[in-house]
């Protein structure tokens, strides 16, 4: 079906089943949003492709607050990506086998995918996974970035971080083709993510608590069960090339020193086998910066293969769940936002920068600490030129070239990309808590909502809701930005939604 595009006034934002409070953080709701129009109508077409991005053995694993070196692979690490056009408008996803990606990457891969295929940089979206069995690769690309020395094997894996999801783009843009959409919802009914938050007697909240703990009352938050997909087939047959599914559960499941990609391997595996072995599975994590795989109620946790195979045949299960796809017209609408960073006093810095000294030196100190003085350190490199500490000299992640002196803000993006009235795939940076994710999906005026977290930026780290903030513990502590971020995130994307879906309703037969 052929639609040609009408423009109409955008609707003022209404307020959406969340008290939004909203902080100056020198961003507007009118900022500039870019929206490739097509000059001629065209049918929508899709491409699909993924690339090999695992590290060799010997490189840094991600994930925890100490060295670990790779000793091998369990499974490969991937770039996967999706490309959709329709005339002269264009939007790629590529979702990669990372646990976050640092806006350097970003903004490399972004470029090059760009100048190569045509898309624009601000239509072009580069999400992680979070897998813990992962590379922890910032350092190095800073130090490559930097034309700084470092060893051979790192960075010339660098390289081929770099090349690997632009290779991904290009190679989806070139087999881009006409194709069947369908869009829906999974429930996932055999329990494998838990709110891992929980409020304690005395008021407080603690995250990973167990129900044997007489002073736990209850979770602070809720899970979202929902596993919502994106199905394509060929323009001639039902038979799926392809699949985006996007569930919210935190991927740290595997541990070791084995490279791996944790459940959605299995949620790619569960699917080629019913399918076809060819077929390109692309997982997008959902918003679980809250959310974990362990049952308060069970000493044992759920292993990786079952959570993976668990989620793949819900996938399986119930197709008979989506819908096609009746209107085809693609728009892309993305925006910067400015969040509000914490402070990074000189005394704290000091102190953390003595704190991760006793811990070089193989003294162990209080965990909420060591991550405290972690993100100081990260704070203190982006709030100045010329940071009170060496911070290359003391920490690995974090470390950034093109935030390097930013100031008070975070600039982050925000995009969606949708399809008509039926889809809505929303872009969000850094590790997001489960209720802002259902928030959006809530007020969402398409049909299906897919909410991805870890999007172009990770350096935010997590983004609490702002009554979270009043609780405290690990997720917290760990936050680089201040109370309301997350609000100001849903408000953005929001806005972008409903004029998205104005231009759509303009566009409907």
């Amino acid at each position: 079906m052929i639609f040609k595009h009408r423009s109409r006034p955008i609707n003022p934002l209404i307020l959406f089943g969340i008290v939004l409070i909203t902080v100056d953080c020198g961003g507007s709701l009118t900022h500039p949003i870019s929206a490739a129009e097509p000059e001629t109508p065209t049918e929508l077409q899709v491409g699909l492709a993924e690339t090999d991005i695992t590290p060799p053995v010997g490189f840094p694993m991600a994930g925890y607050y100490h060295e670990r070196l790779a000793e091998g692979a369990i499974d490969p690490l991937k770039a996967k990506a999706i490309v959709f056009r329709e005339g002269e408008t264009a939007a790629a996803l590529v979702v990669c086998d990372l646990i976050g990606i640092a806006t350097d990457l970003s903004r490399e891969v972004r470029k090059a995918a760009s100048k190569k295929t045509g898309i624009p940089a601000s239509h072009i979206v580069i999400s992680a996974t979070h897998s813990h069995t992962a590379p922890d690769y910032m350092k190095e690309l800073y130090l490559y970035l930097g034309g700084e020395e470092q060893e051979q094997l790192r960075s010339e894996y660098i390289k081929k971080l770099i090349a690997g999801p632009v290779d991904a783009i290009v190679r989806a843009n070139a087999n881009a083709s006409p194709s069947q959409l369908s869009t829906g919802s999974a429930t996932q009914t055999t329990d494998v993510s838990f709110n891992r938050r929980f409020v304690m007697r005395d008021g407080s909240v603690r995250t990973w608590q167990n129900y044997r703990n007489p002073d736990v009352i209850r979770a602070a938050g809720p899970i979202d069960p929902a596993i919502e997909l994106l199905m394509i087939t060929g323009a001639e047959d039902d038979k799926p090339k392809g699949f985006l599914s996007n569930f919210a559960l935190h991927l740290d499941t595997v541990g070791g020193t084995k490279w791996s990609a944790d459940y959605p391997y299995f949620i790619e595996q569960t699917l080629r086998e019913k399918f076809d072995p060819e077929l390109i599975s692309i997982f997008g994590t959902g918003c679980c910066g809250d959310i974990n795989h362990s049952d308060p109620s069970r000493t044992e946790r759920n292993k990786c293969d079952f959570i993976g195979s668990s989620l793949g045949n819900s996938i399986i299960d119930q197709l008979d769940q989506l819908k096609p796809v009746t209107t085809t017209s693609l728009f892309v609408k993305s925006t910067v936002v400015e969040l509000p960073l914490q402070d990074a006093p000189r005394i704290e810095v000091e102190r953390s920068v003595e704190l991760l000294k006793l811990v070089k030196g193989g003294q162990k100190i209080d965990f909420f600490d060591h991550v405290a003085a972690y993100k100081l350190l990260i704070l203190d490199q982006f709030h100045r030129a010329e940071p009170y500490a060496q911070t290359a000299e003391q920490i690995t992640w974090g470390l950034s070239r093109s935030l390097a002196g930013i100031g008070e803000n975070l600039p982050v993006d925000v995009t969606v990309i949708t399809i008509g009235s039926d889809l809505a795939i929303v872009c969000l940076p850094g590790e997001v808590f489960v209720d802002l994710g259902l928030a959006i999906k809530r007020a969402s005026p398409f049909r299906t909502t897919m909410v991805i977290e870890l999007s172009n930026a990770v350096e935010t780290i997590y983004i609490p809701h702002r009554a979270a903030y009043a609780g405290g513990s690990y997720e917290v502590t760990n936050s680089a930005v201040q109370p309301g971020s997350g609000e100001i995130l849903v408000e953005r994307a929001l806005t972008l939604l409903r004029n998205a879906a104005t231009q759509a309703s303009a566009n409907s037969p």
